[in-house]
């Protein structure tokens, strides 16, 4: 068995490094096995001269792996030429295995090291292992130089925009705002990369090939990235810097991949976004998430919080510090700055994607784009007719919450992938529902969930509906069948007292069946990820209309008796 699990190339800056780096992913099996005599030999070959390695697969033991192996990869290091190289060590979900990570300036000799390094813990097991450090170091110095990091450093400036929920409306709207005051704007995100306007290639763009795709256009005058967790732990981002980032909020959402199990360490990758923002810019933070209030301390930009509560603590300490804040006061997006009376942008009302202010997350994602905007040079009154004119529809910001009407049934179609935004589609549904209308949900997930998230999810369908019922994602089923899934879903609705889930093949699947069973009145939600262009085809053919802002504001009133 080879200690190298993985070596990946991390082109820019990442979860470990502002710059390009190395991530060795290692099974250090052998020196958690090997005798204490052989693993203090091992110690002081790479320069641990007083250390005690614990009995073999023990906790001490592990300790000191962690330890040993930043120290190894100093020593091939230095020994083949290196004078000094940083290096970040991390335990992972699995006590036999590490990460280490190191920057890296030419690729060839950078990746013959990491294979070097993990030839070394092949060895530790043997009597050879002094050897085999000096082997590594001769095997390192050998190698070709190789390529230099193709990060690219931004010629115009851009708006980074991060989170788990609320990312890609956010980046949507401050490119909008953007486009409104005239600039061209380039912009990429999961549905693919947009110049001006004009979807020019699609694909998700949410890595760091979407960055570097949107400046390749000379054209571009504000660039606005949509950066996502696996582009970040994948490839590492594609850009030197941003000049304002945004970080929307971070809920649990593909935990157990890549290392990433827990949402604190979730957090920690989402705060690479802001972290690399310019000193002389803004990073946009949601106050009211206190993992992203966090990241306040390890940003270099200026802070600029938004948050619904204009008494929050963070409001206090970000505008005595310097920074600014955009909140709701009296129905109001307003703006704060040190020593100066709030500056009323516009009433929540006159928003269209807050749903007359019904849409909490939109009320959010509307807070991070004005700041956003105000943040990167756009005059306010530009920003507040982009917000005017920003409509949740299928043009401006497709399959985030988008309503039609069909008859007297209302249709609502969302991407709600996760717990945060399935609270968000309900929260919508619930908020255009006729008194004595039902809620009707088409539940799908796609298959890179934990099993807790995916019972977790049927669940709060089951709960928060009066009908529901699954569609399936053929596309999306990532190594499972519909049947696993169907199981998982089942469970979480039976958890609430629901059993009997039907299941239908497709989004337009269900959709069609529920809609044909729904009522004047009724409300037809559908957690819509892999058939967004067939379903609005379906609900054309059937009749149905999207909703403009006066429909959608008429809704409302009869909703909360308003009317």
């Amino acid at each position: 068995m080879t200690a190298l699990v993985e070596l990946r190339v991390l082109e820019g800056p990442n979860l470990y490094f502002p710059r390009a780096a190395i991530k060795l992913t290692l099974d250090i099996s052998g020196l958690a096995a090997a005798s204490e005599d052989t693993a203090v030999r091992f110690a002081r070959r790479i320069g641990l001269r007083s250390t005690r390695p614990g009995a073999p697969d023990s906790g001490f033991r592990q300790q000191f792996a962690l330890r040993a192996v930043a120290r190894l990869v100093r020593a091939v290091a230095k020994e083949s030429g290196t004078s000094s190289l940083a290096v970040r060590v991390r335990p992972t979900s699995d006590p036999h295995q590490v990460v280490v990570a190191y920057p890296w300036k030419h690729r060839g000799r950078s990746q013959e090291m990491g294979l070097a390094v993990a030839g070394v813990l092949d060895a530790v097991p043997a009597d050879d292992v002094e050897e085999a450090v000096s082997a590594a170091a001769v095997r390192v110095a050998a190698a070709e130089p190789g390529d230099l990091p193709r990060t690219i450093k931004p010629r115009i400036p851009v708006v980074a925009v991060t989170g788990t929920n609320g990312k890609t409306t956010t980046s949507r709207m401050v490119a909008h705002i953007g486009r409104v005051d005239g600039r061209v704007v380039g912009w990429s995100n999961t549905d693919g990369i947009y110049l001006d306007g004009e979807l020019v290639e699609a694909g998700d763009y949410s890595g760091p090939s979407g960055a570097g795709r949107v400046l390749e256009h000379p054209e571009v005058e504000l660039a606005v990235t949509e950066t996502a967790r696996g582009g970040i732990l994948l490839k590492g981002i594609g850009l030197t810097r941003n000049d304002v980032s945004v970080v929307t909020n971070v809920t649990a959402d593909h935990l157990g991949l890549h290392g990433i199990d827990t949402v604190d360490q979730l957090a920690e990758v989402k705060a690479v976004v802001p972290r690399i923002t310019r000193r002389s810019g803004w990073a946009v933070l949601n106050a009211d998430d206190p993992r992203v209030d966090a990241m306040r301390h390890v940003i270099k930009a200026r802070p600029w919080v938004f948050t619904r509560t204009p008494d929050s603590p963070a409001v206090r300490e970000v505008l005595t510090g310097g920074g600014r804040v955009t909140t709701v006061i009296d129905g109001w997006v307003s703006v704060l700055s040190p020593n100066a009376d709030p500056d009323p942008l516009v009433e929540l009302v006159d928003v269209p994607m807050t749903l007359a202010g019904l849409s909490r997350f939109n009320v959010e994602n509307t807070l991070a784009a004005a700041s956003a905007a105000l943040a990167v040079g756009i005059d306010r009154d530009v920003v507040v007719k982009g917000l005017q004119t920003f409509l949740p529809d299928a043009e401006h910001n497709p399959g985030r919450m988008n309503v039609f009407s069909l008859g007297e049934v209302s249709v609502v179609v969302d991407l709600a992938h996760n717990e945060a935004g399935l609270e968000a589609l309900v929260e919508i549904m619930n908020g255009v529902r006729r008194p004595g209308g039902r809620v009707l949900l088409g539940l799908g997930v796609v298959g890179d969930r934990t099993d807790e998230l995916i019972e977790k999810l049927g669940e709060l369908a089951a709960r928060d509906s009066d009908v529901v019922a699954i569609g399936h994602k053929e596309r999306y089923l990532r190594g499972r069948t519909p049947e696993e899934l169907e199981t998982l879903m089942r469970a979480g609705a039976e958890r609430v007292g629901v059993a009997g889930v039907p299941a239908y093949p497709t989004e337009v699947g269900v959709l069609s069946a529920l809609v044909g069973q729904a009522l004047p009145g009724d409300v037809v939600g559908l957690m819509c990820h892999a058939e967004r262009e067939e379903v609005y085809a379906w609900i054309a053919e059937q009749g149905g209309t999207a909703d403009d802002p006066e429909t959608l504001a008429a809704k409302v009133r009869v909703a909360t008796g308003k009317a």
